[in-house]
Order: structure tokens, then sequence, then C-alpha cells
């Protein structure tokens, strides 16, 4: 435990930003659970009126209004406006009009990489758009985690293991599947060299500030000695940027599926720039189906597509297949979290 966190009375807990945006009586009944307990949660969820929540992969609980978890929510601690109040101040540092952009798209990311998604009120623009939210009554707090050696079971896929070239990969999974921290330990371990046995020059572009976890500019996380951040650049933009000026063996970026992101990928793969990026499905052809990203497929784009759960636990590898959508062996170690059972 650092000084710091001794002087505010704050335990050993594995997310000490998360920890610092809840309210008091929040923090004082989260410092009594065990930080093995801790370790695995996931999210903190306050609902105005509702019970606070937390959830892990296989569980979740209430928050004991007497301290400690409950399944009962009758005996649980119920969130007030003035909680969820506290959370967004914190979380947006007491500046919604400083992340309306952020906030139009439902969330804040954290020092750290935590994402605060919220809900509330929506308010639109002239064209039907949303301008920002407003009467916030949701919070969800999503915890970033770096997980050393958490990209092993994508390792296998990484690269030409005759020529050492990257290719370009694109993780598919639902939400919670663990590609941001498989995303992350990849721009690691391709700036180390563990992917090909030659350590490359890597760009990560992170619209959200979640792959590297930015403070003041500077990653929160182990990225490796190759790797040059554009931290809160949008993607499309910031995958052009990163080709023209930073001369990258592998781009790598985090949920790609607007026009601009497939023009992006395109055009970096065409400069033969490998991409490594993730998206949101369940299949590859649930992928393939949504807008734009047929094209992506069509033009062989990515040379290998990974298809992850967490049916056995986050980083689960359901599927593997070839820039034609050819299934491939799926035989790698699967990653198992810290303090998984």
């Amino acid at each position: 435990m650092s000084k710091r966190d001794r002087h505010e009375g704050l335990p050993p807990c594995p997310w000490p930003q998360v920890l610092r945006v809840c309210p008091p009586d929040v923090q004082r009944r989260l410092q009594q659970l065990p930080v093995a307990v801790l370790e695995r949660v996931e999210e903190l969820r306050f609902r105005t009126g509702q019970p606070l929540q937390l959830c892990s992969g296989t569980w979740d609980r209430f928050l004991h209004r007497d301290g400690g978890l409950t399944e009962r929510f009758e005996d649980a601690l119920l969130v007030t406006e003035e909680h969820v109040r506290r959370v967004v101040q914190v979380a947006t540092q007491a500046s919604l009009y400083a992340v309306e952009d952020e906030l139009r798209r439902g969330f804040v990311t954290m020092p750290g990489g935590h994402r605060v998604g919220v809900a509330g009120r929506a308010v639109l623009s002239e064209s039907g758009g949303i301008r920002s939210l407003r009467n916030i009554s949701s919070v969800n707090v999503r915890i970033a985690r770096e997980r050393m050696g958490a990209a092993a079971p994508v390792l296998p896929y990484t690269c030409d293991r005759e020529t050492g070239q990257p290719f370009s990969l694109l993780l598919i999974s639902p939400p919670q599947c663990g590609k941001t921290t498989i995303l992350r330990d990849l721009a690691r371990a391709w700036s180390e060299g563990e992917c090909s046995g030659q350590g490359r020059k890597v760009a990560v572009v992170d619209e959200r500030s979640e792959i590297a976890g930015c403070v003041d500019g500077v990653p929160q996380f182990r990225l490796g000695p190759r790797t040059d951040v554009l931290d809160a650049c949008p993607k499309a933009q910031g995958m052009l940027m990163a080709i023209r000026s930073l001369s990258p063996d592998v781009v790598i970026t985090d949920e790609i599926g607007r026009a601009e992101d497939r023009d992006a990928v395109l055009e970096a793969t065409h400069a033969g720039v490998s991409v490594v990026a993730t998206a949101h499905a369940r299949t590859l052809e649930e992928w393939r189906a949504r807008p734009y990203m047929e094209e992506l497929f069509r033009a062989r784009a990515f040379d290998r597509y990974v298809v992850l759960s967490r049916r056995r636990g986050p980083g689960t590898v359901e599927s593997v297949a070839d820039a034609e959508g050819r299934p491939l062996p799926s035989a790698s170690p699967r990653w198992r979290p810290e303090g998984s059972c």
C-alpha cells in the first residue's frame, strides 16, 4: 500500500482510482470486503433507488447496508441521487461540459482506463442525434485491469511463423469477454518481441483511453518499449495519422464498426501496415452482417479472425478463421484470470 493510500484510509484495493470516485459510505463498505473478492469484481452498478450491485463474470451480489455482500435486495444498500451525483462529479472532475462529447456516447473514461457508463434523459439535437445526457440516474463503473499474459491464447495467430510477418487480426466477441485486456497485452507482446521473436513498432490509437489508460498522455499500463500512443484520438483519423507520421509495423485499436473505421483499416492494410482491432459480435457471420463490415471481409483486410467468449472464463478462444473465413485449429491455452476458480 502506498503512503498516499494509507493517508487516505484506503485498503490495498486492486482498483484504487475506482474506489476514490465512490461516495464515502460506499467506500467504507467496499474497504471491508476481502481483496480476493475485489479482485474479481468487474462492475459497480449504481441505479437510483435500487441496490448497489457488484458484478463479476460468474456472479453478482448487492452491497449489504451493514457491510459485506448479499443476494437479498431487501438487505442491500440503496443507491440515492446523491450517490450517483458524486460518482459522476468525481469521474468527470466536476465538469460535465468538458466531457460532453464522451457523455454523448454514453460513457466517460477515467484515469487507469476504467469506464463509467451512464444512463439518463437524452437531449436531442435538431437533426435527431443525441446532443447530451441529463438527469443521470444510472452509472456503471467498468473496472479495467492489466493482465500480463492475457494474449497467450491469441499469440499463435498473430504472425506468419515462417517469415515473422505480422498478421492483421480481428478479435470478435460480445462485451466483457476480455477483448480490450487481450488487445492491451498484444500491444506489449508485439513491442517486446513475444509474437515473432522480433520487437515491432506499435501504434495504439486509443479513442476511449481504455487500452493505455493514459494520464496526462502517459500510459498507465505496460505497452512495451516500441509503442506510441495516440490518446483520446478518433480511431479512423488516428490510424491515418499513425501511418503517415509514426511508421508503425502494427496499428492497434478498439471496437471498429463505422464507415470511417472501414476506410482507415483498408488504407492501413493497403499501405503494408498490419491492423489489430476488436469488434462486437458473437460470431464471424454476425460481424459480417454489420454495416460496412462485409466490405472489409471481401477485401481480405484481416488475415485472421479470432472469436472469443467467456464460456470457460474471459479469453476463451471459440474459433479461429483465416482471411476467407475458413476454420483453423484453435488449440491454444485459455488465459485464466487471477482469482478465478
